[in-house]
């Protein structure tokens, strides 16, 4: 019998092809991290279930759907293999948990519910393989990867990653007949080049504040040439972060022969900033910008997909731009659409920008995959942000092989050319009082800790020249607000500006005055950097009010507000080093337990041994909550949205669509169905059909008798 792998019309693949293109392409991916043979048997193994006849009559006349993926997985066992199992086993489906293996049934999603699987019985026969695959080579894996709980679990990963992505680039090519180009990116050796091209006007600063960068750039460049491991670059704000920390990227790329650089950001404002920084330099194009709002141009039905696009799904590009969302819930995920992307991490320049960001109820299991990535997958890891978080505790624990390496002198950072602003604390100011000197002012930004005091305190404002800025707006209304902002800002307009923390960081505007509520210390920095950005004024002169208000924080920020009140005490300048150390110190390890940085514990069941892949990638949730999201009709979203209705729902639609998307919570969600505001469109998607909800200059209201016809 001739067995088939796929059909395309009249072309077949069979079986044989299949499992040996998979396998050269696994083992390829291994490669990069010690582990080809590995990845090679376990491809070759991967779809040995395809040698039945139930699966031979699913492919030529759709009939069934057989289990093809028990066989090998059971043949990976036998073999002692037993990462190989798991990444078998869910080479479709996604990694199962490891499950009991007194108490699983053949019928259990577990591995060893499907090891428990009988041939003949609950899958089809496969014996005759034999005469067609050729003999499994003899394979050791290196004891690194199986030294402890943590080390195995993340090689089970990345072995996965290498199978799932060798599986589908092979069967696309087949399906294709090899006419989609991959990989068809400079080499990092260009992007070298042009970015010592772009910098060398700066090597003649003629102000202070230029030679200061300067300096900074200089120690950056020299500091890529180290050795790999793990570093922290503290570099304030105005300090030229993006291109010295992109300069000492591809140094330490081309002295340690790595391959890829990628930059893990947290808000996607951020990254689109940074993208337009790196294209100036690079060309259009030349980054990938992997994130829920990206757009990579896909508009055909047949989806014939760009050179970003494919790069998106395994991150087959030299420099990355990805959220920490992205980042950190693709290593834990259990499906192979996340995590196919993994292998093409190793032997990568990994910059954690704003890093003091990274999400406290998950910290444990964040660090634990960067000590990882850093100590198995020859990664070199970081840490970048104007205020170092203490990880420096953490980081001991989880690789004690490794000391944190600070690349950016501290002559420099801590000089006093970059001192901005003055710091001022209010005490407690009512949503009253506070309108009234924002309505004072001519230019000012206020930050506040949750959206409805940001959307009452907007209303409190004089109407002309004032904006409210949240996630209640979609993100192209938000770009749309934030360019009026600036062209008042340059043209010394009136301009007052209420929004919540998705201002902070990484958005470039400039104000003479700034208001922040109390929050972590890190918060009120980052806010601080809108103010006085450009060093126009005297810091004496640029004053960053600190208030508290009447109104509860959110349950989120109570310790990061206490230990922000207990380290303000007896401090002026809260952004000093010392001070943001000794609030991040008492944040992290005397404030909080243990517990609290493993709120899910995702570390502790990793730690254990327990290799719960399926429960752990449903549980691992960087931002919780508002899991439902609201589309908007409103401008190119009304055309958009009208497709849905059609029935044409492709990713690059949802892509495009995220452009004029609300983020909601369930309860909202819920109510907006009750009262028939949306149209659902699955369980926790749906299109705004009252558009009298959302208002252009507040967004999505709070609720349904709110923000009725504000069209303004």
């Amino acid at each position: 019998m001739r067995y088939l792998a796929h059909i395309d019309g009249e072309r077949e693949q069979i079986v044989l092809e299949h499992l040996m293109g998979t396998a050269e392409l696994a083992r390829q991916y291994g490669n990069e991290f010690g582990a080809g043979a590995a990845a090679y048997r376990c491809a070759l193994l991967h779809d040995i279930g395809k040698y039945s006849d139930a699966f031979q009559r699913r492919i030529r006349y759709g009939a069934e759907k057989p289990d093809h993926s028990t066989a090998g997985a059971i043949e990976a066992f036998q073999l002692k293999d037993v990462p190989a199992a798991f990444c078998i086993a869910g080479h479709h489906g996604g990694l199962p948990d490891l499950g009991n293996r007194k108490a699983d049934s053949p019928q259990s999603p577990t591995l060893f519910g499907r090891l428990k699987r009988k041939s003949g019985k609950d899958i089809e026969r496969y014996e005759a393989f034999a005469v067609e695959l050729p003999e499994l080579p003899s394979v050791e894996i290196p004891t690194a990867f199986l030294q402890d709980n943590l080390s195995c679990y993340f090689f089970t990963k990345m072995l996965y990653s290498s199978l799932v992505d060798a599986d589908f680039i092979d069967t696309e090519s087949f399906m294709s007949a090899g006419s989609v180009a991959r990989g068809e990116y400079d080499d990092l050796s260009v992007y070298h080049k042009k970015l010592h091209a772009y910098i060398e006007p700066w090597w003649d600063p003629q102000t202070e504040l230029n030679r200061m960068r300067t300096a900074i750039l200089k120690a950056l460049i020299a500091g890529g040439r180290a050795e790999k491991g793990l570093f922290s670059l503290t570099v304030p704000t105005g300090g030229g972060k993006t291109v010295a920390s992109m300069s000492f990227a591809l140094e330490h790329a081309r002295e340690n022969e790595m391959r890829r650089i990628i930059y893990v950001i947290p808000y996607t404002s951020i990254i689109e900033q940074t993208q337009n920084t790196f294209e100036s330099v690079f060309g259009g194009g030349s980054i990938l910008a992997h994130h829920s709002a990206a757009d990579f141009g896909n508009d055909s039905e047949n989806e014939i997909r760009s050179k970003r696009y494919l790069a998106s799904e395994n991150w087959d590009a030299p420099v990355i731009l990805t959220t920490a969302v992205q980042f950190f819930e693709s290593l834990y995920a259990a499906k192979s659409s996340k995590c196919r992307k993994l292998h093409n991490i190793a032997n990568s320049i990994i910059i954690f920008d704003e890093a003091q960001m990274l999400p406290m109820p998950h910290l444990t299991a964040c660090v634990a995959a960067m000590a990882q990535l850093v100590k198995n997958y020859g990664c070199s890891a970081v840490l970048c942000t104007a205020t170092q978080p203490a990880l420096n505790p953490l980081l001991k624990k989880l690789l004690p092989e490794q000391s944190v390496r600070e690349l950016c002198p501290s002559v420099y950072s801590t000089n006093e050319v970059f001192k901005r602003v003055s710091f001022r604390k209010e005490g407690v100011l009512t949503d009253e009082k506070l309108a009234r000197y924002l309505n004072a002012e001519n230019q000012v930004l206020c930050v506040v800790n949750s959206r409805k005091q940001a959307h009452k305190l907007f209303t409190m404002l004089e109407e002309k020249g004032s904006f409210h800025l949240s996630t209640m707006m979609y993100p192209q209304h938000r770009r749309a607000v934030l360019e009026e902002i600036r062209d008042r800002l340059e043209a010394g307009e009136t301009c007052r500006v209420v929004s919540t923390s998705l201002i902070e960081a990484g958005v470039d505007i400039d104000f003479p005055t700034v208001y922040r509520a109390i929050a972590g210390l890190d918060s009120v920095v980052q806010s601080a950097g809108r103010c006085n950005r450009e060093g126009k004024n005297a810091a004496q002169d640029s004053i960053v009010h600190i208030f508290d208000t009447e109104q509860k924080a959110p349950d989120s920020l109570m310790q990061n507000i206490a230990a922000a009140r207990r380290t303000l005490d007896g401090h002026d300048d809260i952004s000093s080093e010392h001070v943001m150390q000794e609030y991040f110190n008492f944040l992290l390890y005397t404030l909080k337990d243990k517990k609290a940085l493993d709120k899910k514990g995702i570390f502790e069941s990793v730690n254990k041994g327990e290799m719960a892949f399926r429960t752990i990638g449903e549980r691992f949730r960087i931002i919780e909550g508002c899991d439902c999201t609201v589309y908007v009709p409103m401008g190119a979203g009304l055309e958009l949205t009208a497709q849905l209705t059609d029935g044409y729902l492709t990713r690059a639609l949802m892509r495009k669509l995220e452009q004029y998307s609300v983020g909601v919570y369930q309860n909202h969600f819920r109510q907006l169905l009750a009262v028939g505001a949306i149209r659902p469109i699955s369980g926790n998607t749906g299109v705004l059909t009252d558009t009298s909800l959302y208002s252009l200059k507040t967004g999505l209201s709070f609720g349904t008798d709110e923000g009725k016809g504000i069209f303004v």
